[in-house]
């Protein structure tokens, strides 16, 4: 059985930092690329960051310079780091795993920030 388990959300003020983990178990891990999403009411779910098998990331354009993922491949561990948030950044937040034609989510974690 396939889960992805995020945690690490919560309430925080405009410049404070948050950082997200997502637990990886029941997918040879290493061998998937591994990102996270998020969902702001009323729109769309969007890609924040993304981690390749080889390491390299890549970030939305509103994101670059203050959010920072990584991946822990012994652990099964993706982590989400963010700092300087804005109140933009509100939304759920979700992990997801994806290799070939397996793509697997997370039940996400809220994310508030407050001005």
């Amino acid at each position: 059985q396939v889960q992805l388990v995020e945690s690490g959300g919560g309430l925080v003020l405009a410049g404070e930092s948050l950082r997200l983990s997502c637990a990886a178990s029941g997918i040879a891990f290493r061998l998937y690329t591994m990102g996270w999403y998020r969902q702001a009411p009323g729109k769309q779910r969007e890609l924040v960051a993304v981690i390749f098998t080889d390491g390299f990331t890549n970030y939305v354009d509103s994101v670059k310079g203050r959010f920072t993922i990584s991946r822990d491949n012994a652990k099964n561990t993706v982590d989400l780091q963010m700092n300087s948030l804005k109140p933009e950044d509100t939304a759920v937040y979700y992990c997801n795993g994806k290799r070939m034609s397996s793509n697997y989510w997370g039940q996400g974690t809220q994310v508030t920030v407050s001005s």
